[in-house]
């Protein structure tokens, strides 16, 4: 993942391009970048490698490097960016957030008549911030290069330019995947993936760009330069895992969203005499925990945080590359409290599984504090498809998720047919798999959402969400 954050002021810019980049943080580890047009200056950038440090802290002592009355920043969980480039367009800078999955087809594709090389990193990958410029450059303007640029493309491109002049040029990935937001203040324009980026810097909303829409942003106004397409498929996965809590997306809160979610969770369970028998109903930090409070308001069933997650100096461990250093990050992570653990029936609701393998080292941990009994919810659905649109997930296969590992010890391939029912708890292929989770991470019971009721979450038109990871659908 990763996300983006632009202004186009009259008014030195810098500092709150810095604080609205770095609202960025929780989508991406690896690193990130500024760059800021000056008058007499131009163009200038920076970039960070930030796995072992906060951005804030890498771009402590950018002020006394970079000055700009407009700038673009991007936290990124791939690539280094933003890149400088000098082209028949102009010298620009661009940052890309999204998947390109047929990065090499296009690669050839364009070494095969151009005549014109690029950059090669270690093993000869190319940065695929770079490859968006090469297809954009094609093109004769930006608003048709970026269109091009899309279309070509198999994934999820939206796209943040800083012109020679100043002016920024934002673009919504093609079906709206992906968020883009912009804010309006007395001196100029901030345009973001998230909204409270720019809120907390005093700008008021302005709007969101549709699916497509391509803007060119100055200190004085917005120009449309692509109009907006009419599929969208915005991903439902924003509000039940990776959006930060006081974001909204079209028009949703992702807080309330996860309320509403936990209250339908809960009533999965109306009917059993669970809530008779549970202490406490707690949430999987930090994304659980929202879902968990509507669990507990809905379910009568006292909330407790049960462990805590020391966060101050640990990194988000879903987002490290290997799998060693997630499970260690995690196990690290989470500090008991032991008075609200030991002899007690627990029901905790998590964001998702998606390896499982963490939830396995926190249930084994609960029980070594003491705890009589897990049963565990999953706020969405079983996740059968590894995402190919936004990368949000680092697993190299399908099989990596649990719920196609099991489908595969419990029927072989032939169950990958039956899906529908797998995700289904009222089907005898559903209560299998749930069964032959539970016995393998030692949860006394387990429930998954449905895919109706995270959509009900939610609130917007089922056919306006991506639910790919869930049902396979595009």
């Amino acid at each position: 993942m990763g996300g983006f954050f632009g202004i186009a002021s009259t008014e030195e810019c810098l500092t709150d391009v810095f604080f609205g980049t770095d609202y960025h943080s929780h989508l991406g580890t690896r690193c990130g970048g500024l760059a800021a047009f000056d008058k007499e200056i131009g163009l200038q950038r920076k970039i960070h490698h930030i796995e072992n440090a906060p951005f804030r802290t890498k771009f402590e002592g950018i002020f006394d490097e970079m000055t700009g009355t407009s700038a673009i920043g991007c936290i990124s969980d791939s690539d280094p960016q933003p890149m400088l480039v000098r082209s028949n367009l102009g010298t620009y800078a661009i940052c890309v957030v999204g998947c390109i999955n047929n990065s090499e087809e296009l690669i050839d594709q364009y070494l095969s008549f151009s005549g014109g090389h690029f950059d090669a990193m270690t093993g000869g990958k190319i940065n695929c911030t770079e490859l968006v410029s090469a297809l954009i450059d094609q093109k004769s303007n930006f608003a048709d290069g970026i269109k091009f640029a899309q279309k070509s493309i198999k994934g999820t491109a939206s796209i943040l330019l800083l012109k020679e002049d100043g002016n920024i040029i934002a673009a919504r990935d093609r079906l709206g995947r992906l968020p883009v937001q912009i804010g309006k203040s007395e001196n100029g324009y901030a345009v973001s993936f998230e909204s409270f980026a720019y809120q907390k810097l005093g700008f008021d909303d302005e709007k969101e760009l549709g699916p497509g829409e391509v803007v060119e942003i100055s200190p004085t106004g917005i120009r449309q330069l692509v109009a907006p397409g009419k599929k969208k498929r915005i991903c439902a996965f924003l509000w039940s895992y990776y959006g930060y809590p006081t974001s909204t997306y079209e028009g949703i809160n992702v807080e309330s969203m996860r309320y509403r979610n936990g209250k339908l969770l809960a009533s999965l369970d109306e009917g059993s005499d669970l809530f008779g028998k549970l202490d406490y109903v707690g949430g999987v930090p930090d994304s659980g925990i929202p879902h968990a409070i509507g669990y507990a308001n809905e379910s009568g069933v006292q909330f407790a945080r049960a462990f805590i997650k020391y966060t101050p100096t640990w990194s988000r461990s879903f987002l490290q590359g290997a799998q060693k250093d997630r499970a260690k990050i995690a196990k690290m992570k989470q500090i008991p409290v032991k008075e609200l653990i030991k002899d007690k029936e627990l029901l905790f609701v998590d964001d998702s599984i998606v390896r499982g393998t963490q939830l396995k080292e926190t249930v084994d941990f609960l029980y070594e504090s003491g705890a009589k009994a897990v049963h565990m919810r999953s706020a969405c659905p079983p996740i059968m498809y590894g995402c190919k649109y936004l990368n949000f997930s680092r697993q190299t296969s399908d099989m990596e998720l649990i719920a196609r590992r099991v489908i595969m010890e419990l029927e072989g391939e032939e169950g990958f047919n039956h899906i529908d029912e797998y995700a289904d708890s009222s089907t005898e292929r559903g209560k299998n798999l749930r069964k032959a989770i539970c016995e393998k991470f030692n949860f006394t019971s387990l429930e998954f959402q449905s895919i109706e009721n995270v959509v009900k979450a939610i609130g917007i038109d089922p056919c306006e969400l991506c639910t790919y990871c869930w049902n396979g659908k595009e």
